[in-house]
């Protein structure tokens, strides 16, 4: 039976909380800017769907690297990785401070995902590798936590600096936070580096692989304005599957040097993860979006108030991820899974109900299973991808589990808009649209029950 005792000395402590605030910088910038957009807007006399690419251009770049930075942290060392990552993420947010038009503001902010491509896969590595892995779902546990609070604190955060100072404090906030979190992790962190390196990147793996993402993903992100039917997406997923075939022939040519080595390509674990992590997060973007579009157009809210209709669920995912770090060892992944799942599913089937004279109060209940369940599947899913595979491979573990969670949002963004788009009002699309998710979320749980507790053997190596 493991030890469940956990030896939390002064630098193992320190250095969780460095870290703990580095996963704040990274996750809140996920939600912080939604609340700006119509300010940014406005200044710059543009369009919803050009400013829109503030957060579209960031996630795109973020998910077609986060697989090169984790296999980056991998080879080369996550804490020399997650510096390099922070100095791009803390220069191109104060370019983007500094924007002196909207064409500067977005490619500075694209630039920026570059960095957050290097700093989360780096930072998962770091958390796991500093806890023991008899305790691993604590790991997943304090990550996914954090992650739940910050993404709470985020449109809040975002509407009271554009409300009460300037939309470009956002962007100030995160360089001085970076820069924080840098001196932190600097004397916190034990240097991981290796000594002799023995694998190098795979460029034209990387390539390949980015070019099919990248055409995926802006089509996915197109087809919510031109629809799924038009030329130029069709053209675009047929580049996805072309650059996606030229990946695999790559990669099975270059051995260990593979972006995806064959040991975690293979790793039915993590597959089936990616699955589940894809299927929820078309759940967990919807509700990010739509929920505030409801209280906002329909119900008649202020964006900031609208904002803050997430709280409910985004608290629950919080306290419930860290709740799940502490049963993980007892109970195991799959039950777990299982049961958030189950959790998103039936809370799904709650909101479905939704019409034009749904007040916030009749929402609550739905939206605090919902989140009761994304902090029971997010957190353990994580861990469980991380910990079934080899210690070297963490950091591109935790980099492809996230590349699907940013995939899984954009399909989720492009079919919960097609649908609510055909409908005949707001309310009546999202009715239709939660409950689709809520079947995405019950083929998430079928899955989970095939879910193999036993670690594979090569996950202490």
């Amino acid at each position: 039976m493991a030890d469940n005792s956990f030896p939390l000395n002064r630098d193992r402590f320190l250095a969780l909380t460095a870290l703990s605030f580095a996963v704040f910088l990274v996750a809140n910038d996920l939600t912080v800017f939604p609340a700006a957009i119509p300010t940014i807007e406005l200044e710059f006399n543009s369009t919803i769907t050009r400013v829109q690419w503030i957060i579209n251009g960031y996630i795109l770049v973020f998910g077609v690297l986060i697989i090169m930075g984790g296999r980056l942290a991998d080879i080369y060392g996550r804490r020399r990785i997650f510096f390099i990552g922070a100095v791009i993420f803390a220069f191109f947010s104060l370019l983007a401070a500094l924007a002196i038009d909207l064409w500067m503001l977005l490619v500075a902010r694209a630039l920026m995902g570059v960095g957050g491509a290097l700093m989360w896969p780096a930072i998962l590595g770091m958390v796991y590798g500093l806890i023991p892995k008899e305790q691993s779902g604590l790991a997943g546990g304090l990550i996914l936590g954090v992650c739940g609070v910050s993404d709470a604190i985020g449109p809040i955060l975002g509407g009271f600096l554009t409300e009460y100072a300037s939309w470009r404090w956002i962007f100030l906030l995160d360089v001085v936070v970076a820069a924080l979190v840098c001196f932190a992790c600097w004397g916190a962190v034990a240097d991981d580096r290796p000594e002799n390196i023995s694998e190098h990147i795979d460029y034209l793996g990387v390539t390949t692989l980015a070019i099919s993402l990248f055409s995926l993903l802006v089509a996915l992100d197109l087809a919510v304005e031109i629809g799924f039917k038009s030329p130029l997406v069709v053209i675009l997923f047929i580049v996805t599957l072309l650059f996606l075939g030229g990946f695999l022939m790559v990669e099975r040519n270059v051995g260990s040097d593979a972006l995806i080595p064959e040991d975690v390509a293979k790793n039915r674990w993590l597959i089936a993860a990616c699955i589940v992590t894809l299927l929820l997060s078309v759940v967990y973007f919807s509700m990010l979006l739509y929920i505030p579009v409801f209280l906002y157009k329909v119900r008649g809210y202020s964006p900031t108030f609208a904002g803050i209709g997430l709280m409910p669920m985004m608290i629950t995912y919080g306290l419930v991820s860290y709740i799940s770090g502490r049963l993980y060892e007892k109970l195991g992944a799959k039950v777990i899974i299982a049961a958030g799942s189950l959790c998103i599913c039936v809370g799904m089937f709650m909101l479905s109900h939704i019409n034009e004279n749904t007040s916030f109060q009749e929402l609550i209940p739905g939206l605090l299973v919902v989140g009761a369940g994304i902090g029971f599947a997010f957190s353990t899913v994580t861990t469980a991808a991380i910990t079934n595979v080899a210690s070297a491979r963490s950091s591109l573990a935790g980099g492809i589990i996230y590349m699907f969670q940013i995939a899984g949002g954009a399909l989720g963004l492009g079919m919960n808009t097609t649908v609510i788009a055909m409908s005949p009002d707001l309310s009546v699309g999202i009715d239709r649209a939660f409950t689709i998710n809520a079947y995405l979320a019950l083929i998430a749980l079928v899955i989970s029950v095939f879910f193999d507790d036993r670690k594979v053997s090569n996950a202490q190596s």
